[in-house]
């Protein structure tokens, strides 16, 4: 056997253990009631940033808590404290993405059965996450206007598993003149049909529509303004 052969083995079985480790999350979380949300995206694209901002305006209607994953330190899970919700750092170390073990290993303590979102932020990259599932409900993909246009060609599958793309740093837009419509035809070309936001958390553009989906996923209601 050839260490390449070896290598794709191993990478299967250890996929395999995850793929049963996050059905018993996912099951788990419906048990539970709890509407879980993660959001990947390529570092500095405004993951955290995103997730402060809804944290902050979901928490006057729901009960949400917040998981982080970096490969060091916890400024993240410090800085989305600010928002006044149960936040907890998964520091990965080398490890390029976040694994429903770990997920399940920062949740012990926690009574998933009294919140209504957790969400959990991925480490940035949009390679590593893709084929990795957590348990989640909704998998929100970022990439912000600075990063352009063809970032969905670039790294197609992490698209490909993604539920909604968020394109952020609108307030951006038009200093670097991003191009909607084509950063649009890489989004369908890549994932047909994908639903697609563009928001700002700097001036709310865009919060409400994302507010309101994920409202839907609670049985609707309340209208979000921006």
């Amino acid at each position: 056997m050839n260490t390449q052969t070896r290598l794709v083995q191993v990478r299967t079985k250890i996929l395999k253990q995850n793929d049963v480790l996050a059905r018993g999350l996912r099951q788990r979380f419906a048990r539970d009631g709890v509407t879980v949300v993660s959001l990947v995206s390529s570092p500095g694209a405004g993951k955290t940033a995103l997730l402060e901002a809804l944290l902050g305006r979901l928490r006057d209607e729901f009960r949400v808590a917040a998981l982080v994953g970096d490969l060091a330190t916890d400024n993240d899970a410090r800085r989305l404290a600010r928002a006044e919700v149960p936040t907890k750092q998964i520091t990965t170390g080398t490890v390029c993405h976040l694994e429903a073990d770990m997920v399940a290993e920062a949740l012990e303590g926690w009574n998933t059965g009294e919140l209504d979102f957790l969400f959990i932020e991925n480490v940035g990259n949009l390679v590593c996450p893709a084929t990795w599932d957590l348990g989640e409900q909704l998998r929100l993909v970022l990439f912000s206007v600075t990063e352009g246009e063809d970032k969905p060609l670039k790294y197609p599958t992490i698209f490909n598993t993604a539920d909604v793309a968020v394109i952020t740093k609108a307030d951006l837009a038009d200093a670097v003149e991003f191009d909607a419509d084509a950063a649009n035809r890489s989004l369908q070309s890549v994932r047909p049909g994908i639903e697609t936001l563009k928001v700002s958390a700097k001036t709310g553009e865009g919060m409400g529509a994302l507010l309101q989906r994920l409202r839907a996923l609670r049985g609707g209601g309340k209208q979000w303004a921006e």
